[in-house]
């Protein structure tokens, strides 16, 4: 017991001691002890590094995982050491309630086929999110947070030791400088012979002072020596985050190479069923007296991309299929044929189009050199 409040005791002073040394120092009343620069460039070096990383780990989580009440429910299971439930995406949800509904619509009908085939996409783009999102985290967010969470914390307590012993090294020259001043006034006075006994207590006082100053100095050059190559440890660090950068941006180009592939497939899969549900929920047939290849039919221009930079959004043009003769045509976006009786488009290609009696309107015939086959309007843009 008495040991340890001796211990308490003693802590406190050092404590105490540390206090009116900083104290001192912000007021100007005594001297520091400055870091070389190179020294101070490594410090500024690591803040840095810690400063960004936090704000690149925290904006990558938010890119991730835009809900922040997911977020936090997933820092929580982070931290009790348990397992992340496996969250489905947005974009299986919404698939999964394409699906249903085709089912209650009635998956023979144009509509609940289209919602299948819709859903069933927007699923494996979902998919796609998932995986994506776990290769991040494991690549990319995991090393980031196990700097800040490791390897820095060491890095800030060895900081603390190091602005510890410093204290401790300025506050001994601050009582040498004081004991040989006293010295010296002791020295200095006439009655110098008489006072021996006091003089030799402040030459023992000196004695004492300048041997805690050098244990103190060896203490703090030791503990500069163990910071100083932590700091040259960043170096490592930034190579490290920089292989999980390049790892992240590859997993991030996999998952748009995925999205674009799974919708362009989607958008070429109605294309070719564009006959069953767009032209009977758009076409316009008079009662009596006009042909129905005069009917009002939408075009719809891919989504942009290689095939369509300029399109952005859904544009409605109407098409009057010729009864007779021919036209020429450009070619919106590549179309593959379904079998031999379709003609393979490119885009940007220009065709020869004219219809046939009894045609369905949603479709024409198209030539191009000695090829010829069936073309879906909404695939074409007629000239004049």
């Amino acid at each position: 017991m008495d040991f340890s409040v001796k211990k308490l005791a003693s802590d406190a002073g050092v404590f105490f001691t540390r206090a009116v040394q900083f104290t001192e120092e912000k007021l100007g009343q005594a001297e520091k002890t400055e870091l070389d620069a190179h020294f101070e460039n490594l410090l500024s070096r690591a803040d840095s590094t810690k400063n960004w990383t936090e704000k690149i780990l925290r904006q990558t989580e938010v890119l991730l995982q835009p809900n922040p009440s997911a977020r936090i429910e997933e820092f929580l299971y982070e931290k009790l050491d348990r397992k992340i439930p496996s969250r489905i995406t947005n974009g299986e949800l919404l698939g999964q309630y394409m699906i249903d509904a085709a089912s209650e619509f009635g998956p023979g009908t144009p509509y609940g086929s289209t919602l299948i085939k819709v859903g069933e996409a927007q699923r494996r783009l979902g998919a796609a999110d998932r995986d994506f999102i776990q290769s991040s985290m494991i690549n990319f967010l995991t090393p980031l947070r196990n700097f800040l969470e490791g390897d820095w914390k060491t890095i800030s307590k060895e900081r603390r030791l190091l602005e510890n012993r410093r204290l401790d090294l300025d506050a001994s020259k601050t009582r040498l400088k004081k004991a040989k001043a006293a010295e010296a006034k002791a020295a200095a006075t006439p009655d110098f012979q008489e006072t021996r006994p006091r003089n030799y207590v402040l030459s023992a006082s000196a004695s004492a002072a300048e041997q805690e100053l050098r244990v103190a100095q060896t203490e703090f050059d030791r503990q500069a020596e163990v910071t100083r190559l932590l700091l040259e440890g960043i170096s490592s660090t930034h190579t490290n985050h920089l292989r999980c950068l390049h790892e992240f941006v590859e997993a991030q180009a996999t998952y748009y190479a995925q999205c674009y592939q799974y919708t362009m497939d989607l958008q070429k899969l109605l294309g070719r069923f564009s006959g069953a549900f767009v032209g009977n929920a758009t076409t316009q047939v008079p009662s009596s007296g006009v042909s129905p290849s005069a009917a009002t039919i939408p075009v719809v221009p891919a989504a942009a991309g290689p095939c369509n930079p300029s399109a952005s959004s859904l544009t409605f043009t109407e098409v009057s299929p010729p009864s007779s003769g021919t036209r020429k045509a450009r070619v919106l976006y590549d179309y593959d044929a379904a079998d031999s009786s379709e003609l393979e488009l490119l885009a940007d290609e220009l065709i020869t189009v004219y219809s046939l009696p009894g045609m369905d309107s949603d479709w024409l015939m198209g030539e191009k050199g000695n090829k010829k086959g069936k073309v879906p309007v909404t695939y074409l843009e007629l000239l004049n």
